[in-house]
């Protein structure tokens, strides 16, 4: 790869604006629903997935229903979108915020993150 399209791809990823938000993992089955705060969504899912799948979920709860009923038991969607202008900007406190509304409007949510 040449320096010039280096260059382009590095500051494309800085200047992207990934979808930050409040992310679900709700089981079917047991009607439980996992609420986590990311400053991207879709990795948020990636990530959480792959500790599941490896059996290291730090959520002990959430770990044994996805072993005992599988991915397969799983919904899992963006509960809320937070709307931002500036990708560089810290927005912690903001997706916080934006958690603890969902946590209290959502019966039997519990956070994916202790």
């Amino acid at each position: 790869m040449d320096r010039k399209r280096k260059k382009e791809l590095i500051e494309a990823y800085k200047n992207r604006r990934p979808e930050m938000g409040i992310i679900s993992f709700h089981s079917l089955t047991e009607e439980e629903t996992f609420l986590g705060a990311s400053n991207d969504t879709k990795a948020g899912f990636n990530s959480n997935r792959c500790k599941l799948d490896a059996n290291g979920h730090p959520n002990k709860r959430l770990q044994e229903l996805w072993n005992q009923y599988g991915e397969d038991d799983f919904e899992l969607s963006v509960m809320r979108v937070l709307k931002y202008e500036d990708p560089g900007a810290d927005h912690s406190e903001e997706l916080e915020k934006l958690l603890i509304e969902c946590l209290e409007k959502s019966n039997n949510a519990r956070r994916i993150w202790r």
